[in-house]
């Protein structure tokens, strides 16, 4: 495993988290999507300006991480809850990505540690997320940190609309 460093990001950042997204989401999705669906959704989640105004937003935290000084992923948290869960002290895990080429190197793990840490730091007692029920690399990571799975939830890529698995994991 490399040595990867993370750290906090801010508004000046949202150009690059938007490259690490659009690369990382095109990469992993692009395959089992239309062109339009994709260009659709990229257009609307991954733009500068909405990035930015994540980024800033109260209640979400944006952690990116570097191998040598190279950006290698995030992680995107959101404070809220969701329908199904017991409690309302929660956080979602709404991205976790990870760059092709340091898949391997402890990018993720490095990334969900940091992302306990926070809901930790925050006194959250649920972390939750959801994941495409096809994506199953993704599932089993997720599952190897105690993520379990308490539902389903539709996702809309574009026009499409998909089925996420809902995991969680208790703090």
């Amino acid at each position: 495993m490399s040595d990867v460093s993370i750290r906090i990001a801010n508004a000046e950042d949202a150009e690059l988290v938007a490259e690490i997204s659009r690369e990382t989401f095109c990469e992993t999705f692009g395959p089992f999507n239309t062109q339009s669906d994709m260009d659709k959704f990229l257009s609307q989640q991954f733009v500068k300006e909405k990035l930015v105004e994540q980024v800033t937003r109260e209640g979400t935290i944006f952690l990116l991480a570097y191998i040598n000084n190279e950006p290698a992923g995030y992680v995107f948290l959101k404070e809220g809850t969701h329908e199904k869960l017991y409690t309302n002290n929660a956080m979602e895990i709404c991205r976790l990505y990870s760059r092709t080429l340091f898949i391997g190197k402890g990018v993720g793990k490095a990334l969900m540690l940091a992302a306990i840490t926070q809901a930790k730091q925050l006194r959250k007692e649920i972390l939750w997320l959801g994941v495409w029920k096809y994506n199953q690399r993704a599932a089993r990571f997720y599952t190897a940190f105690g993520f379990e799975k308490f539902g389903e939830q539709d996702f809309l890529l574009g026009d499409d609309v998909q089925r996420d698995w809902v995991m969680k994991l208790a703090i």
